[in-house]
């Protein structure tokens, strides 16, 4: 019998990318997304979907009517910027909309949940750089906190209930589906500008470095959790840091561009250094691609994109 999984936030950048991968390995899939910012068409047409925002009270029924072996937790309040803007409505939906999964869960007696926190953060500004998943959370905006908040209530529900769970702290996740207009991941938002012909900002002076990690191989991790049932916390990077200058260097080559960026004031609450250390999750046989590759994917995609909407 095939195995069943609800991934909330399945027709997002990040989930609608692990979804493709359930379905390819045979399991049966429910996505449950509001489609606030993400997008039906990203949706797998083998995995059934419904539309709802995990706040609402008939999630419960909805958990245990589909019977899951495990809850991928994927449906958030992204963008650190607005959380920063908006600090209560992003503590609504990632910290009680969060609770409201894990109580359908225990509801349900589903007991395994996969959940997408953050990785740059959840750590804040830390001397120890590659940082590792032992170093004290420190984070330094409303986005970071409320992840971490998510992280101690499933340390509750593992405590008290007995639930097993599994944490992964995402490096800054890019490729293939990214928004460039609602979610502000730099690549994408780079590789659009340059397509349309606009001038790339980049805030601050371009020295702040982050761990881009391809949005396929932290797919396959989230298999690999699912399928072997690993446990605890994950960082989920490269262990490698890319400033973001850098990051703009090696788009406008790949892409053979003739255009400079244009320098704008830094915003608030953005570190200044993120870059997670990869031992435990390099231990388990997982890897992933060169920076470099994974940008040539996330390109051709984005390439394709622009010729169809033209059309």
């Amino acid at each position: 019998m095939a195995k069943r999984v609800i991934v909330t936030g399945g027709a997002g950048f990040i989930g609608s990318h692990v979804v493709d991968l359930y379905i390819e390995e045979g399991w049966n899939v429910l996505v449950i997304d509001n489609l606030s910012t993400g997008r039906i068409e990203n949706v797998n047409k083998k995995a059934d979907f419904l539309k709802m925002d995990i706040r609402d009270e008939k999630l419960p029924e909805v958990i245990k009517k589909f019977s899951p072996s495990v809850v991928n937790h994927h449906a958030a309040q992204i963008n650190l910027r607005k959380s920063v803007d908006e600090p209560i409505y992003d503590a609504e939906v990632n910290i009680v909309g969060t609770v409201k999964v894990l109580e359908g869960m225990r509801g349900a007696g589903v007991n395994h949940i996969i959940f997408a926190s953050t990785g740059g953060a959840i750590y804040g500004e830390t001397e120890m750089i590659p940082t590792p998943e032992t170093a004290v959370p420190s984070p330094l905006s409303p986005y970071g906190i409320a992840k971490r908040a998510c992280e101690l209530y499933i340390n509750y529900y593992s405590t008290v209930w007995g639930f097993r769970s599994t944490i992964l702290r995402y490096g800054n996740v890019y490729g293939p589906r990214q928004d460039p207009y609602g979610e502000a991941g730099v690549v994408a938002i780079f590789i659009s500008k340059i397509l349309n012909g606009e001038t790339p900002v980049i805030f601050g002076d371009g020295n702040q470095t982050r761990d881009y990690v391809f949005v396929k191989d932290v797919g396959y991790f989230n298999m690999m959790v699912s399928e072997k049932e690993l446990c605890g916390i994950y960082n989920v990077g490269t262990g490698n840091g890319t400033s973001v200058n850098e990051l703009f260097s090696f788009i406008r080559t790949l892409m053979n561009a003739d255009v400079a960026p244009v320098y704008d004031s830094p915003r608030p609450g953005e570190l200044r250094r993120s870059c997670l250390a990869i031992d435990k999750i390099k231990s388990t046989g997982w890897t992933f691609i060169p920076l470099e590759e994974g940008l040539k994917k996330t390109i051709e995609w984005f390439r394709t994109e622009h010729r169809r909407k033209r059309q």
